[in-house]
């Protein structure tokens, strides 16, 4: 069952590991469960090849935790919850993470440049900068919600894939 979101931008929050100003994208749901969440600071980097990556902070309010099974975007064909690993060769990369993001009760889980992010994998069409780039996340209960992330010039999030074998 797909929740409203409300959507707010205020021009105004630095982003953790960049030295510009980002937007601020503020979004909860309007009801049920999922009025407990809350979505902020929202950016995706802008980009016109096959991938880019969204961060953001996502926090809650419930008693329980919460755990993101998936997200579709209507930029991409498919979203990954990524995770940074330390490589054998002693450098970071980003993988894929098993089970997906659970946020522990009143905490929040930073999506950032170097750390978890969500992977836009087989962009539909290019991420300009000033974009509303719309997502839905769905949650191991069935429920989803939706918040959108405003496309930003940004030259780093450049990391490499974890070579698993």
């Amino acid at each position: 069952m797909s929740r409203t979101l409300r959507f707010a931008a205020a021009l105004t929050a630095a982003f953790a590991l960049t030295s510009c100003s980002n937007g601020d994208a503020d979004t909860e749901a309007s009801a049920g469960a999922t009025d407990q969440i809350e979505v902020v600071d929202a950016w995706v980097k802008a980009g016109d090849e096959n991938m880019t990556s969204a961060f953001g902070i996502i926090s809650h309010s419930q008693s329980e935790p919460i755990v993101i099974t998936s997200v579709t975007s209507d930029k991409s064909e498919t979203v990954e919850m990524h995770e940074m690993v330390m490589g054998t060769d002693g450098t970071m990369s980003m993988q894929e993470i098993s089970g997906g993001f659970t946020i522990e009760p009143e905490e929040e889980l930073v999506l950032e440049p170097g750390g978890h992010h969500l992977m836009l994998v087989g962009l539909t069409e290019p991420v300009i900068a000033g974009d509303a780039v719309t997502f839905v996340v769905t949650l191991d209960d069935g429920s989803t919600f939706e918040f959108e992330a405003i496309g930003k010039e940004y030259t780093g999030a450049n990391e490499t894939y974890h070579d698993s074998q």
